[in-house]
């Protein structure tokens, strides 16, 4: 009788150390999120004098170089929708391909979570997008985040922990490698043709990182020592 009511108790508690976890990143990770975005509605000037000059040095970097119509097609090509339809395949992909469900499904639920919660604080901060002489890039909405460089954090780190248990181990340095490159190229780009402002790009890159991150942990050990290899891996 206690071996049969023993595995519920454990369980239950193993539920609460996840839950618990992931709260606690999400919340380590909120921190510096809102203090970037109370500091842009207040106008903090350190702040604003800093996202202004590096927002003109850099526009004026990519005139200089050339490199407005490389940034242009990046721009297009990393539009949120168009890596959440391919990131959306991938994970039908690990459900039906692999039989990832859980992780499949985790990674689906994360990012749709992910995209929406970027596009609230949108609306919550509302800032205005920087004001370029001879402006390179016209985007449309507010600023802060960045959507491109949050969504984009959001997708890569959540189709690294997605693909993790398939991979071998330079399989998976290399992935992280690439996931890592494409964030901070997606990022830059941004900055780059003046489209956000270089706090709006960093407050990005903590939403969609603390977001996946948080999720993950949260999500850790819901799955049996039989499912696939790797470290946790939901089958």
């Amino acid at each position: 009788m206690q071996t049969a009511t023993a595995a519920p108790a454990s369980a239950s508690r193993s539920r609460v150390v996840r839950l618990g976890r992931g709260a606690l990143a999400m919340v380590l990770f909120a921190v510096p999120f809102v203090l970037i975005g109370y500091a842009v509605r207040q106008k903090f000037d350190p702040l604003i004098h800093l996202d202004n000059a590096i927002a003109n040095h850099a526009t004026d970097a990519t005139r200089a170089a050339g490199a407005a119509g490389p940034l242009l097609v990046l721009q297009a090509v990393s539009q949120p929708w168009v890596l959440y339809i391919a990131a959306t395949l991938v994970c039908l992909w690990a459900w039906l391909a692999k039989q990832l469900r859980n992780r499949a499904l985790w990674a689906f639920v994360t990012m749709m979570v992910g995209w929406n919660l970027a596009l609230v604080a949108k609306l919550v901060v509302q800032r205005a997008r920087p004001v370029i002489e001879d402006p390179i890039s016209h985007s449309p909405g507010y600023s802060f985040p960045s959507g491109h460089a949050a969504n984009v954090a959001i997708i890569a780190t959540a189709m690294v922990f997605l693909v993790w248990p398939l991979l071998s181990e330079a399989g998976r340095r290399v992935v992280t490698a690439v996931a890592i490159v494409v964030v901070l190229v997606v990022g830059l780009d941004r900055i780059f043709l003046g489209a956000h402002f270089a706090s709006d790009v960093v407050a990005g890159w903590i939403l969609g990182v603390g977001t996946t991150f948080s999720s993950w942990l949260g999500f850790l050990g819901r799955t049996s020592p039989s499912s696939s290899p790797g470290p946790s891996h939901p089958a």
